[in-house]
């Protein structure tokens, strides 16, 4: 059996584990990450490839590292496909928009991470957390090679992922850590990166169409003119669907695709639910996906991830050199994550629940039957910054579907009090039971409003 003993151990290499590595690395401190697959294969992600927010990345692998992977930088919208009303939205999105090639990116992360001294391990599956006596995470135990390897560190940051085996394998019970977590919560995707013959008519938009059921869609991310993310998720408490199949038929009936060749293929799972309320616990972090930093009505998560990634690490090294890596001492970690996008994210969820109550033809109905200039303005700017000439056309358009924008309304005005709630996240753990009983208590109208099965 070998043993190492880094100040960090940090198990999986993508996003949130690499940032969180190379910050760590920069500030000193001995950082190794810990990867299941292959040094050729790893980077390599199931992922849509659209990346909101592509301006800003960590300092700690900044976006002049990684621009390599950015292949379309010149969408600008979102192209809603509606089918059963023979309707197109294009709805602009603010802030800037690129659509990647998701290997080449991890590529350039793992690449970014080792020029700051990050140590990765490869072909090293981790199958068991080590915990002290009072709780404590002191690392984990892998095998690389057929032979046992275990890793002795001040702190744990779990990367590993939706559904990560650590959080299975540690006793986290005496923490705040969010072990309300399940299967359900979750969306079953799959992508394919296909090549068309001649180049595509939407390559500055993303392309969303809706499946059969309201709690899914379709994707056509354009990486190129000629090279196409296509894919399609739904969400587990739902009705299986035969993600492969269903994909396929779309794409038969879309003329662009004849001819084409698919060169890549892959699924995942990834969490489509709040953030965890709280991702520490005594010598443990969890980041990313592992923690459910996606935005919930897209699968977005690269940003959050990266953030989520520096915030963990940050706050590792300040408990490291204090001498204090208890559940409070990493507390303010939580605090980041939901300053930052994890209250908003929590509110979106709200969208989510909405969803997989709705009925799809209702609200295709909705959606056909609103001006696209009214949707962007109410989604990004804000209702109080709407026009009144944009709310008379939305009223007047919108005819025989006011009951759903009043359900509409009414989900929202719950998703602004979730929210507001996040920004009073308490700054203590101490404080944590009392502001989570006020949070189940604010999720009461969600489920009243929309009329879904309780999620959490």
């Amino acid at each position: 059996m070998t043993t190492h003993e880094p100040d960090i151990v940090v198990v999986g290499a993508g996003t949130a584990g690499c940032y969180a590595a190379a910050t760590a690395a920069e500030a000193g401190l001995d950082a190794v990450v810990v990867e299941r697959k292959t040094e050729q294969e790893a980077g390599h992600i199931a992922c849509g490839d659209a990346l909101k927010g592509a301006d800003a990345f960590p300092e700690a692998i900044p976006k002049s590292e990684i621009e390599t992977a950015f292949t379309n930088t010149g969408v600008d919208h979102g192209r809603f496909e509606i089918p059963s009303h023979d309707t197109v939205l294009e709805i602009p999105i603010p802030g800037e928009l690129a659509v990647i090639d998701r290997w080449e990116y991890g590529r350039q992360i793992i690449a970014g991470a080792e020029r700051r001294g990050v140590d990765f391990h490869y072909d090293t599956v981790v199958q068991d957390v080590r915990q002290a006596d009072d709780g404590r995470v002191t690392g984990v135990r892998a095998k690389r090679n057929g032979e046992v390897v275990e890793y002795d560190a001040d702190v744990t940051i779990d990367a590993a992922g939706s559904l990560s085996i650590l959080q299975d394998k540690a006793d986290l019970a005496d923490a705040t850590f969010d072990t309300n977590v399940s299967f359900s919560q979750f969306c079953s995707a799959y992508r394919e990166v296909v090549e068309v013959p001649e180049p595509v008519d939407y390559d500055d938009a993303l392309v969303f169409k809706p499946t059969k059921r309201a709690a899914g869609y379709l994707w056509y991310f354009p990486r190129t003119d000629t090279e196409i993310n296509a894919g399609l998720g739904f969400q587990m408490n739902e009705e299986p669907m035969k993600l492969v199949e269903d994909l396929k038929q779309d794409m038969r009936s879309r003329p662009e695709f004849k001819g084409a060749e698919v060169t890549d293929k892959l699924g995942a799972a990834l969490p489509t639910r709040r953030p965890y309320d709280s991702a520490v616990a005594p010598g443990f972090i969890a980041v990313g996906d592992a923690a459910g930093h996606v935005n919930p009505t897209t699968g977005g998560g690269i940003a959050g991830a990266a953030y989520a990634g520096k915030y963990a690490a940050e706050q590792a090294v300040r408990a490291i050199d204090a001498g204090d890596v208890s559940e409070e001492a990493l507390w303010h970690y939580n605090e980041r994550v939901m300053s930052h996008f994890g209250g908003r994210y929590a509110a979106l969820d709200v969208y989510n629940i909405l969803s997989t109550a709705v009925d799809v033809d209702e609200l295709m109905g909705l959606l056909a039957s609103l001006p696209g200039e009214s949707l962007a303005e109410a989604l990004y700017e804000g209702s109080a910054s709407v026009k009144p000439r944009l709310v008379l056309e939305v009223i007047k358009d919108s005819y025989g579907h006011w009951s759903q924008i009043w359900e509409f309304y009414k989900t929202k005005r719950a998703a602004d009090d979730l929210m507001d709630h996040y920004g009073r996240y308490p700054s203590r753990p101490g404080a944590f039971e009392a502001w989570r009983d006020e949070r189940d208590r604010l999720m009461e109208p969600v489920y009243d409003v929309t009329g879904a099965d309780p999620k959490y």
